[in-house]
């Protein structure tokens, strides 16, 4: 990844998947939404695996174990094993194991891929916080009730150190946007005080956790978060894909600061397969395919024709090119209706 702030989307002359040895790829709004596949995504890594590509799974989820993520990814009709999922669960009983006593009772608020993540570091996961432990966790479990969430407050309340797996305040369901494990976070936070250790993406934990299990040497981070996926790769010093199948919308990519910007952007993963169209610098605008964008005043405008993404990558090296170190204001309302998005 360029170590200046990056100011335009990346080119690639080369597929994605011939580019990069290892895709480190968000499962939650990338490869499926709840229950069913993302279009496109399936048929997309079978040919990047089958080209060479070293596919591997890494999710802020700590609801469920490797197992059954690798389970249902087969059910898709993508063959995968345990070893090729890396959870939240996994990176923050890492750390958990780093700071208690070898044995130690664990107080873990979550589901069973948190449970089965401690166990694996030889922590012993109790259900109250008059259990002696010596940490609280707290990761993504959808039947999660308000009694576990008080005994984490009240851990928390008498001094136990506190961790979680992510604090994702959201996560993509086939029927929209719920709640997330930050949300449930944030509950603890607002009873008991205080802030917790996080493992999961964007946290260094969880890049130490996915290099130390798949051993990549030129990774692309994909996902469809900014502050989470992107920033991740970001704190991690590798190139990532944002695909618009998740959370962001064409707006915050705009306003993304630094830290938020891609190398890359496609609609979905399709994008792991084609080369990535250059954006070039021309008489003050940006341009990428028949697309030329500019910052006028407070406002982005465009011109031309092509592609909808060939539109948005010309628009992303107009605002993040005004932005600087900051996050772009200016209005993209018209210019994103021009381009169709």
């Amino acid at each position: 990844m360029n170590e200046q702030v990056r100011r335009s989307p990346d080119g690639s002359r080369r597929p994605l998947s011939e580019a990069y040895d290892t895709a480190l790829l968000d499962l939650d709004g990338v490869v499926y939404a709840g229950g069913r596949a993302i279009e496109h995504a399936v048929a997309s890594l079978i040919r990047a695996r089958d080209g060479g590509m070293h596919l591997a799974y890494v999710t802020n989820n700590a609801a469920r174990t490797p197992q059954a993520v690798a389970d249902q990814l087969t059910g898709f009709g993508l063959p995968t094993g345990a070893g090729d999922v890396i959870t939240s669960a996994q990176a923050v009983a890492r750390l958990i194991a780093e700071q208690v006593p070898a044995g130690a009772r664990v107080l873990a608020i979550g589901g069973e891929g948190l449970l089965v993540a401690l166990r694996e570091r030889g922590l012993e996961p109790v259900l109250s916080a008059d259990d002696d432990p010596a940490a609280v966790v707290q990761g993504y479990d959808p039947t999660l009730d308000w009694g576990r969430l008080a005994e984490a407050a009240y851990a928390v309340q008498r001094g136990v150190p506190w961790f979680a797996s992510n604090t994702d305040l959201t996560i993509p369901k086939e029927r929209g946007i719920a709640p997330g494990n930050g949300a449930l976070v944030e509950v603890v936070r607002i009873a008991a005080g205080g802030t917790p250790q996080v493992a999961g993406k964007p946290q260094p934990p969880m890049h130490r956790e996915t290099v130390l299990r798949t051993g990549a040497e030129r990774p692309l981070v994909i996902g469809d978060r900014l502050d989470t996926d992107i920033e991740g790769a970001c704190n991690g010093g590798v190139d990532s894909l944002l695909v618009l199948t998740g959370v962001t919308t064409a707006a915050e990519l705009l306003a993304a600061p630094p830290q938020h910007r891609p190398a890359y952007v496609d609609a979905d993963l399709r994008g792991l397969l084609a080369p990535q169209p250059e954006v070039t610098e021309q008489d003050g605008g940006f341009r990428c395919g028949g697309w030329r964008a500019e910052a006028v005043g407070d406002t982005l405008a465009v011109t031309g024709a092509g592609t909808a993404l060939d539109g948005l990558r010309a628009l992303c090296a107009a605002a993040w090119t005004a932005a600087g170190d900051g996050s772009c204001g200016a209005d993209a309302g018209k210019a994103l209706a021009r381009i169709g998005m």
